[in-house]
């Protein structure tokens, strides 16, 4: 593979930046130069820089709660830059990519972006454009650990609750009044509301519309969390 001439002005990360942690921008390609070439311009952004030359090294030493994003030319000697790209797919690693393709090679671009790719950029490149992309890139990955971050947090107060809690907050998902469940459980009214102010209190939910979207945005509140016991839900 040829070595790459970048055109461009650089483009400086500002200091406001909302990166929870440094992130990396990991490059993987076969041709020495061009990962030489890559290095150059992307630290330019000041964050760290990783090169590999084939799929198999950078899967090999790759820890994915390392934040950043992934640089990958798609024509590659022995694993493509598309089989790499199925193998994060296989191992659910959510590390947003961008593709570096040749002249002509459109449809493998189109691939990987279906695969996940979220851009490609076609040889030769602007260097500003390449910097830009890994800019979103990095934005893309911070969302993403922030989104993950919150589901966690959502599954711990969920594994908090009693059977009976999680009972009780999966009918208040579906819309049911706290007269209706009592109807529906053959408990008291006063029972479901006193339930329903330690599964407030639990989730530390501010309103019902703020606790109904944490629950449906994270995970069935009818599945048994996590530490889960089979006792009896009847702990009225």
């Amino acid at each position: 593979m040829s070595s790459q001439n970048f055109t461009g002005s650089c483009v400086m990360l500002d200091s406001t930046s909302p990166f929870p942690s440094q992130p990396t921008v990991y490059v993987v390609d076969d041709d020495q130069a061009t990962r030489k070439s890559l290095r150059w311009l992307v630290e330019t952004l000041g964050v760290p820089v990783q090169t590999f030359h084939s799929g198999v090294s950078f899967l090999d030493s790759y820890d994915p709660s390392q934040p950043g994003c992934l640089v990958l030319d798609v024509m590659m000697a022995g694993m493509t830059g598309l089989e790499l790209q199925k193998e994060l797919n296989e191992r659910k690693i959510q590390i947003p990519v961008i593709v570096l393709t040749g002249y002509g090679d459109v449809p493998t671009a189109v691939r990987a972006l279906k695969n996940g790719a979220v851009e490609f950029l076609e040889k030769p490149f602007d260097g500003e454009v390449l910097l830009e992309q890994i800019r979103r890139a990095l934005g893309i990955d911070a969302d993403r650990r922030r989104e993950r971050d919150a589901s966690e947090v959502v599954r711990l107060r969920l594994a908090k609750l009693t059977p009976r809690e999680r009972e009780i907050l999966k009918l208040v998902v579906d819309g049911l009044s706290s007269k209706e469940i009592a109807t529906q459980l053959e408990v008291s009214f006063k029972t479901v509301e006193a339930h329903r102010a330690k599964i407030m209190r639990k989730m530390e939910a501010n309103g019902v519309a703020q606790l109904v979207r944490m629950v449906v945005t994270t995970t069935d509140p009818g599945r048994s969390a996590p530490g889960d016991t089979n006792e009896n839900p009847s702990d009225e």
